[in-house]
């Protein structure tokens, strides 16, 4: 559901896929799929990137934060240094 949601916006809407892409990453850590999960927050982090609303990085913040135990995964420390930068 969540995927068919976030394929329902082009990149013209960021702020509304990125927060779809949020919810999708969560989803993806509550089943243990972490390495989609950090692809997914990746791909709504570069759309947030620009957009005036702060709520996707307030979505996109707790996310880092869960994958940063996962750093150990090159996806993950990408991701990370990436978000950092």
């Amino acid at each position: 559901m969540l995927v068919e949601g976030g394929n329902r916006y082009s990149d013209d809407h960021a702020r509304d896929k990125a927060l779809y892409l949020s919810w999708l990453a969560n989803a993806y850590l509550t089943a243990g799929e972490v390495e989609q999960a950090a692809v997914t927050t990746g791909r709504a982090l570069e759309l947030s990137t620009g957009v005036a609303s702060i709520r996707p990085r307030q979505r996109i913040a707790p996310l880092l934060d869960q994958l940063r135990p996962h750093a150990d995964l090159s996806v993950v420390r990408d991701l990370l240094e990436h978000a950092a930068g």
